[in-house]
C-alpha cells in the first residue's frame, strides 16, 4: 500500500511538471509568433488531472492600442489527461472535441485607445473610405471612439468567451456586460492549430452569426446625433449615405432593403442574425450584375426573429466619359495664385515658419498626418489632431519626414 501511494504521488508529480513544462514550451512559441502584433503575457499555469489547463492572471498588450486586454482566467479542455499531454507536445493531434473558455476579461477604456501612428494612417482602406462611419460631432471627420464611449458612461469592456470544437463543427459566444453579445454556430469547421489560414475554406456550410446589441445601438445614437446637432433619423439616414458612398467607390451598389436594414440597426439596435460564408466575395452577400433582375431571398438574414428579404448588393455599370468641349482647366504654377487655396509643397526645414497653419506631413513608412502644426523644434516636429472630442498633439522625428505641405494660398499673398 505505501509503494502504490508513493508510485500515486510520483505518476501525480510527473503529470503535473509534463503538462507545465510542455504548457511553458508552447506558450513560448505562441509569444514569439505573436511578437509582429503585441506582447503576451501568460501569467502562472495550472491543470487538473480531468484533462484540462489553467492560466490565470494573463494579458495581452496589442502594440496599437494604449491599453491591456487583462484576462482573469484561460481555461483549456482536451477531454483527459493523456489527450492533454499529446496535444501539449503536438498542437496538431487536436481531439474531435475540445473547449477554451476565458472568464475575467477586461480593459480599462481611455480618452484615446490607439497608438498614434494607427490614427495617422486615417480611416480609408486600400485608398477607399470605411464601410461603416459613425460621425458623433458637426465635423464628420470625426468618428465614434473610445472618449465618446466614456462621455455615455461605458469606462471599461468587460465580459467572457467560450469556443467550443463539437463533433459537428465550431460553436462559439463573446458576452459582454453592457455591451451586447456575439454568437457563433459554423457547422462542418474544424480547428487546425497548425493551418488556422484554411479555417475560411474548410467548411461549405454558412457561419451563422448573432449579434446581440444589449441596447448599445440606442445610446449610441442618441449621444452622436446630440453631438452632430440632428435628429437621430437623420444621423442613421447620414450615416446610410456614407454607406452608399464608400460601396460606390467599391463599385458596388446596396439595395434599399439592406439600407433600411442598416438605418434601423442604428437607432434600435436588436437581434441581428446572418449567414456568412468567410471564404466567398463580400462574405456571402448576393452581388448580382447592373441591369439584372436582383433577388436577395437566397440570403438568410433575421432581425429580432423575422426574416428580412431582399438584401443584396449590385454592381454599377461605369458610364463612359463624354467628351468635353470646355479647354481642361489648368493647375496654378507652384510660385501660386493669391486667390488660389490648396496644398503647397514646403521645405521641411522652413517649418517654423508655419506653426499654427493646417499641415500634411508625409513619412517615410507612406503614412499620411493632416493637422495643424503647434510646434517645431531641432528634432521633431508636433501636430494637433481633433480625436474623441479635443485636439491630441502628435510628435513626429525630422529624419522620417519626406513630404511637408501647407494648405494656405500662393506666394503672392
Amino acid at each position: 500500500m505505501t509503494w502504490l501511494i508513493l508510485l500515486a504521488i510520483l505518476g501525480f508529480a510527473a503529470y503535473k511538471g509534463a503538462v507545465w513544462w510542455l504548457a511553458d514550451q508552447r506558450l513560448a512559441e505562441l509569444r514569439m509568433e505573436l511578437e509582429p502584433a503585441g506582447v503576451l503575457d501568460r501569467g502562472s499555469v495550472s491543470s487538473g488531472l480531468d484533462g484540462h489547463i489553467r492560466l490565470t492572471n494573463a494579458s495581452w498588450q496589442d502594440f496599437r492600442l494604449t491599453r491591456p486586454l487583462d484576462i482573469g482566467h484561460i481555461v483549456f479542455d482536451a477531454g483527459s489527461p493523456l489527450t492533454l499531454l499529446e496535444v501539449l507536445a503536438d498542437p496538431a493531434r487536436l481531439p474531435s472535441q475540445w473547449s477554451l473558455q476565458a472568464d475575467g476579461l477586461g480593459m480599462v477604456l481611455e480618452p484615446t485607445m490607439f497608438r498614434n501612428w494607427v490614427t495617422a494612417e486615417g480611416r480609408k482602406v486600400d485608398g477607399k473610405p470605411a464601410l461603416i462611419q459613425l460621425s458623433c460631432a458637426p465635423d464628420p471627420r470625426q468618428q465614434l471612439g473610445s472618449g465618446d464611449l466614456m462621455r455615455m458612461g461605458i469606462t471599461g469592456l468587460a465580459g467572457e468567451a467560450l469556443v467550443q470544437q463539437q463533433a459537428d463543427g465550431v460553436h462559439a459566444e463573446l458576452n459582454t456586460a453592457g455591451t451586447g453579445s456575439l454568437e457563433l454556430q459554423w457547422d462542418g469547421a474544424r480547428i487546425d492549430l497548425m493551418s488556422l489560414d484554411t479555417l475560411l475554406t474548410n467548411a461549405r456550410a454558412p457561419m451563422i452569426v448573432t449579434v446581440r446589441d444589449g441596447g448599445l445601438m440606442r445610446r449610441v445614437a442618441a449621444y452622436c446625433s446630440r453631438e452632430v446637432g440632428v435628429a437621430t433619423g437623420d444621423w442613421a439616414s447620414q450615416a446610410a449615405s456614407d454607406l452608399e458612398a464608400a460601396l460606390e467607390a467599391r463599385g458596388m451598389t446596396a439595395s434599399g432593403q439592406l439600407l433600411a436594414l442598416y438605418r434601423q440597426w442604428l437607432t434600435e439596435g436588436g437581434e441581428l442574425t446572418v449567414a456568412l460564408h468567410p471564404s466567398k466575395p463580400w462574405f456571402g452577400i448576393p452581388v448580382h450584375d447592373a441591369g439584372a433582375e436582383a433577388d436577395g431571398s437566397d440570403w438568410r438574414v433575421e432581425y429580432n426573429g423575422s426574416v428580412v428579404p431582399d438584401v443584396f448588393l449590385q454592381t454599377i455599370t461605369a458610364e463612359p466619359e463624354q467628351p468635353s468641349s470646355k479647354p481642361p482647366l489648368q493647375e496654378p504654377e507652384q510660385s501660386g495664385d493669391a486667390k488660389v487655396q490648396r496644398w503647397y509643397a514646403d521645405p521641411v526645414e522652413q517649418a517654423a515658419n508655419w506653426v499654427g497653419h493646417r499641415v500634411r506631413i508625409t513619412l517615410s513608412n507612406g503614412n499620411v498626418v493632416e493637422g495643424r502644426l503647434v510646434g517645431v523644434t531641432d528634432q521633431e516636429l508636433e501636430v494637433a489632431r481633433v480625436v474623441a472630442g479635443g485636439e491630441v498633439t502628435y510628435p513626429m522625428k525630422l529624419r522620417a519626414v519626406t513630404g511637408f505641405e501647407v494648405w494656405r494660398r500662393g506666394h503672392n499673398q
